[in-house]
């Protein structure tokens, strides 16, 4: 049920316009590299807006432990998004094709074209996200966590305790 609610939620959240508030915008230029703020820059609004949260989030519940690599891991796991070009509405359709079709089915609409393609992408953000944030520079755990944050926690290879914390921001 927890799924079903982070998805509402998420969902009544991005349909209000726009990213975070500036003063979150500027800290986050500080935490990031220049080339992953360009990248997290890029973002759909609404997703800066839940990456600012949930980089806040971690802050807070962390303290002294927010290094700057595990605040990238939490403004950056949805990074690979990009790809895919869907706002609310398709991500909407893609979440429930998902559901219907299977996820594995997405390798196959990667291969396709038009929106078809665009949904595969979206499933697969994980992996590209991993992906861009290596091509970055970013250190290993903001790539690791893109790939794993939609995984099972038996299967995370971030410290328990860190990916807990990520794992929790992105859900509240």
């Amino acid at each position: 049920m927890g799924g079903v609610w982070h998805l509402s939620r998420r969902f009544f959240g991005s349909l209000l316009p726009g990213g975070p508030r500036r003063s979150d915008r500027d800290w986050i230029e500080l935490v990031l590299s220049e080339d992953e703020f360009r990248l997290w820059s890029r973002l759909y609004g609404p997703d800066r807006r839940h990456s600012a949260g949930a980089a806040r989030e971690v802050q807070q519940r962390l303290g002294d432990e927010a290094t700057k690599p595990v605040l990238a891991a939490a403004l950056l796991h949805d990074v690979g998004k990009l790809d895919s070009g869907l706002h609310t509405w398709g991500r909407v359709v893609a979440t429930v094709s998902a559901r219907v079709a299977g996820r594995d089915t997405a390798v196959l609409w990667r291969r396709s074209s038009g929106f078809t393609r665009r949904v595969g992408l979206y499933l697969h953000h994980p992996d590209l996200g991993g992906d861009m944030l290596e091509m970055v520079g970013s250190d290993p755990l903001a790539s690791t966590w893109a790939r794993e944050h939609h995984l099972a926690p038996d299967e995370w290879t971030v410290e328990r305790r860190i990916a807990e914390v990520l794992h929790a921001a992105d859900n509240d």
